[in-house]
């Protein structure tokens, strides 16, 4: 993923790479000393910006966001463990525009699944997964990062 990334986004100045919590903030701390960005790697909690609390609750462990850096007119490579309805990056484009106008943002993603109920696409993918409705893909980690995959019945 990093060689990949390096082909995609012109890494400089402007540059700077953000997790999102808790499995893409993993995966980026692997990603981010390969790539030889000089901002601090920042981490988003998208709590409050799901939109599906209402039904599901508000997550027990809402972390702040840690974005050590002016996102104005930078080039935001975005990461997560799984990309499959597109929500949870909707959401934490949200919560970016919130803080200023990056000048682009890149998605890179562990692992792609079919099921996306919104037009988001990643740039950069580890893996795609061919998964039912029901099955599911989750990294744990962070010693050792694994994924475990769980089919449906």
């Amino acid at each position: 993923m990093a060689d990949e990334l390096r082909e995609r986004v012109l890494i400089d100045e402007q540059t700077a790479m953000v997790g999102i919590h808790t499995g893409g903030v993993w995966v980026a701390q692997q990603l981010y000393p390969l790539l030889d960005i000089r901002e601090p790697l920042g981490e988003l909690d998208i709590s409050f910006y799901r939109d599906d609390f209402t039904r599901i609750g508000m997550n027990p462990q809402v972390r702040p966001s840690q974005l050590p850096f002016s996102v104005d007119d930078r080039h935001i490579i975005l990461v997560d463990d799984v990309l499959h309805t597109g929500r949870t990056i909707r959401a934490a484009m949200n919560e970016l525009f919130d803080y200023g106008r990056p000048a682009s943002i890149t998605l890179a993603v562990l692992v792609e699944r079919d099921g996306r109920e919104l037009p988001i696409e990643a740039a950069v993918t580890g893996q795609h997964m061919e998964l039912g409705e029901q099955d599911h893909v989750k990294l744990t980690g962070p010693e050792p990062l694994q994924l475990e995959v769980k089919r449906a019945p």
